[in-house]
């Protein structure tokens, strides 16, 4: 297959607040696939908080600019690396987004969020938010025929974190109750999802009343608008029959205080990111009288990507979908982001260029 030398793609030239930064080209080279990844023409990509953060940029976030963002994608095998085997032009694929050495202690021992040289695709390289986009063929799973690519592109990152997080470090069981701090962002979604299916009793905080309605609708045993009851871990108690939650998620930060006297003794308080700030403060004494746990995760391995996405493909979860936009109206949406009116994930069609 000939491939094109130039792409068009959603970059910004330099890092800072404004989303007038996001610029659409039509001139990004196509990347070259090393001998062990598949360049990918991407059908959809999707929008998460990442995308947002890595613009704004922080201390040794050093990229090569202008950087084309996105971690999440579907799309079809449009060249191999010499080394690659296993997969064929024209696959349907997506992918983990997490980057990993495979050399290290921990990627030996199949810890792969744990690598010392840990990245993300979209963060530490550039994404997918673009025509074409190269990923290690080892990341790569098979997109099932019939499975809608718009899904398979809202499912990658926040289904990966939301299982390593809930399964593989806070070790839900069944018959726990679950707190989910949040209502309509991608891995909260995914979080209430996962936890119903492994038979917990779901309890939902939401930023409204619509959001709130919504989660009851998808399953949560108990959902709160907390504009209308700022004393919500109160209200959750008192939910829980005064039992308490057993595995709060919190990736909000500046909540911690409110979700750690949820808990019930023994409880586990779980967060995977910081969306409300980086700085929180921790009632001590809460956390050693009620033998409290503070469990941080950080997306997964390639074993839990491969057992979430089975139960995607298989139905049994599924992606939900807040909009499906044109590559022009990305900086709106990630003001719509920013903002927190999405429910769901924002996916791009990457084809929509006209």
């Amino acid at each position: 297959m000939s491939l094109p030398r130039f792409m068009r793609a959603v970059q910004f030239p330099a890092h800072g607040r404004a989303v007038s930064l996001y610029q659409l080209t039509a001139d990004a080279p196509v990347p070259v696939p090393a001998p062990d990844e598949a360049l990918v023409r991407v059908r959809y990509a999707a929008l998460n908080r990442l995308d947002d953060w890595v613009r704004i940029g922080w201390p040794g976030l050093d990229l090569p600019l202008p950087h084309v963002p996105g971690s999440d994608f579907s799309g079809a095998i449009a060249a191999l690396g010499r080394d690659v085997t296993e997969w064929r032009e024209g696959q349907r694929v997506t992918a983990n987004n997490a980057l990993w050495c495979s050399r290290c202690p921990a990627c030996c021992q199949g810890q792969h969020a744990r690598c010392r040289s840990f990245g993300i695709l979209g963060e530490s390289r550039a994404g997918a938010m673009a025509e074409y986009v190269a990923v290690p063929a080892r990341n790569l799973i098979a997109v099932p025929d019939a499975y809608p690519m718009d899904l398979a592109a809202a499912a990658s990152l926040t289904y990966l974190t939301a299982w390593h997080s809930l399964m593989t470090r806070g070790r839900l069981q069944t018959g726990e109750k679950v707190l989910v701090v949040g209502a309509g962002g991608g891995v909260n979604v995914a979080a209430a999802q996962i936890a119903r299916l492994r038979g917990a009793q779901v309890f939902v905080i939401a930023s409204t009343a619509a959001k709130a309605q919504r989660a009851r609708d998808e399953g949560a045993a108990w959902a709160l608008d907390r504009s209308r009851t700022p004393d919500w871990a109160r209200a959750v108690y008192a939910a829980t029959d005064r039992a308490g939650i057993d595995l709060a998620v919190d990736n909000v930060g500046s909540t911690f205080p409110a979700t750690l006297q949820t808990l019930a003794k023994g409880g586990r308080l779980v967060t995977v990111g910081g969306t409300g700030g980086y700085e929180a403060t921790l009632p001590v004494n809460l956390v050693f009288l009620k033998h409290l746990s503070l469990i941080g995760s950080t997306m997964g391995t390639q074993h839990d990507y491969q057992q979430v996405m089975r139960l995607v493909f298989a139905g049994r979860l599924r992606p939900v979908v807040d909009r499906v936009i044109a590559p022009r109206q990305y900086a709106e949406a990630v003001q719509r982001m920013q903002a927190n009116r999405h429910y769901g994930k924002i996916v791009v069609d990457m084809q929509a260029w006209e």
